[in-house]
C-alpha cells in the first residue's frame, strides 16, 4: 500500500485539489445572489435626517449659551502662567532647495566631526 501511494502521489494530491475546489465552488455559488441593490437611498437620507436633528439640536443649545467676562477676573484664572518657548525666527532658506545654485555661489559641507552617518567606509566600527 505504502508503495502505491509513492508512486501515485501527485496525482492523489491533484485529486484532492480538484474535490476542495469543486466543494469551495459550490460553497461560494449555491447561496442565493440577492435581487436588490446594496445601496439603497432610504438608509441614507434617515440616517442625514437624524444627524440633522442632533445638528439642530446642538444648535439651540448653543443659542442658549451665554458668554461673559467674569471668568477673566477670576483669581483662578489670573494666577495662571505662560509655560510657552518664545519661538526665535530664523532665516528663511531658498525658495525651491533642489534648484540649482546660482552661478558664483559654492555649496557649504558639514564638517565630518558632526555628521550623523559618516560617509567615509574606513570610519565605521
Amino acid at each position: 500500500m505504502g508503495d502505491l501511494f509513492s508512486k501515485h502521489k501527485l496525482i492523489a494530491f491533484g485529486v484532492l485539489g480538484i474535490i476542495v475546489a469543486l466543494i469551495a465552488w459550490y460553497a461560494l455559488s449555491s447561496g442565493q445572489t440577492p435581487t436588490t441593490s446594496l445601496l439603497t437611498t432610504e438608509a441614507t437620507q434617515d440616517a442625514s435626517n437624524a444627524s440633522d436633528k442632533n445638528l439642530v439640536e446642538t444648535l439651540l443649545t448653543l443659542r442658549a449659551v451665554t458668554l461673559s467676562g467674569t471668568i477673566l477676573s477670576d483669581p483662578a484664572f489670573t494666577a495662571l502662567r505662560d509655560f510657552g518657548t518664545q519661538i526665535v525666527p530664523e532665516p528663511v532658506g531658498r525658495e525651491n532647495p533642489f534648484a540649482p545654485l546660482p552661478r558664483g555661489v559654492q555649496a557649504t559641507s558639514t564638517p565630518r566631526t558632526t555628521q550623523l552617518f559618516p560617509s567615509d567606509i574606513s570610519a565605521r566600527p
